[in-house]
């Protein structure tokens, strides 16, 4: 019986340690409310239309339970590189493949979620999980988005990511569930840059828990015109058959 105990007591303090070191990611791109007047980042709040790179929509896991499925999401940057997407085998701790595929289009449709799509100067959201780390005595180190102007073919690095930044995102704007401080849903908007040509970007997530302790997420845009009818139509669709005769990219 002790033994018994003493196994259960060193499962729950693991359990304690693992949700004590869960970190965040970004779980959804496009988020948007379903009453705009009434922002939240609940499920009733709204439904999500673009996710990250190769986000597995139907693994069947509730929302900031990524960490635990294999491969988590989250991943820390190692200051050896910093290296700015995950490739699912560098960083402190290596997270999902998050690299740029050739096509683009193949990190996204089938098991994965759609691309985010949008119109130049456009309101987009993106909502992530509080981790444990959005209570009042953890720091609010903000999160950072970063978009480079240009279409690029191949991902900068991150000092290319951070000379892009765009918007600094509040860590803890957040519905707070009451108890569960881990899966309590928050997120932030910005403004797609104006001006921008029609093409496919790429945009980072990016946030610092600690000095030089940085998690990222990457995802891909299509910035369509905003004289094209039948954007707003596109983006209601978790299809990515617009997507289909995208060219081809070198390889990175």
């Amino acid at each position: 019986m002790l033994f018994r105990n003493s196994v259960i007591a060193s499962a729950a303090l693991a359990l304690v340690a693992t949700m004590v070191e869960a970190h965040s990611w970004a779980d959804c791109v496009d988020w948007r409310f379903t009453d705009p007047s009434k922002p939240g980042w609940r499920a009733t709040d709204g439904k999500c239309y673009g996710w990250a790179r190769q986000y597995p929509i139907n693994s069947g896991v509730s929302f900031g339970g990524l960490d635990s499925f294999s491969p988590s999401r989250h991943y820390q940057q190692s200051t050896s590189d910093f290296l700015p997407c995950s490739d699912h085998r560098h960083g402190v701790e290596p997270g999902a493949d998050e690299t740029r595929q050739n096509p683009i289009s193949k990190a996204y449709g089938g098991r994965f979620g759609a691309m985010a799509q949008a119109t130049p100067g456009q309101k987009m959201c993106v909502r992530w999980p509080a981790k444990n780390h959005a209570k009042k005595d953890e720091p609010n180190n903000p999160v950072m988005i970063n978009m480079p102007n240009t279409i690029l073919n191949k991902d900068p690095n991150q000092s290319g990511f951070t000379s892009a930044n765009i918007a600094k995102l509040n860590y803890k704007d957040c519905n707070q569930i009451a108890g569960d401080t881990d899966r309590t849903p928050c997120g932030g908007c910005f403004n797609v840059p104006d001006g921008l040509a029609t093409g496919t970007y790429v945009i980072q997530w990016r946030w610092m828990l600690n000095q030089d302790e940085y998690y990222t997420s990457c995802w891909d845009l299509q910035v369509t015109s905003k004289t094209d009818g039948g954007a707003t139509t596109s983006r209601l669709s978790n299809s990515t058959s617009i997507f289909a005769d995208l060219a081809e990219d070198d390889d990175n």
